[in-house]
């Protein structure tokens, strides 16, 4: 069984300047259906989505893989925290 928040951490940690400063937050309603919300530091959220976005997708395409192959569905969001 894959541990999906251990997995997006092992790929969003070595992206960012400010690891401490990740937050992921597991909104699933369901075991078949996981949504994951992940917040970076406002300097990190470029690192993390990448020109046009092509590091999110390739992130996504991995959770993606791993979720059908436990037959699950996934939804990963990424969004910067934001200041108080």
């Amino acid at each position: 069984m894959i541990k999906f928040e251990e997995l997006i951490k092992s790929l969003i940690l070595p992206l960012v300047a400010y690891p401490n400063d990740v937050e992921i937050i597991d909104k699933s309603a369901d075991e078949d259906n996981l949504e994951y919300q992940v917040n970076v530091n406002p300097n990190d959220l470029g690192r993390v989505i990448g020109k046009g976005g092509t590091l999110a997708r390739a992130i996504r395409t991995v959770l993606y893989a791993g979720a059908s192959k436990e037959g699950k569905k996934i939804h990963l969001d990424i969004d910067s925290k934001k200041s108080n």
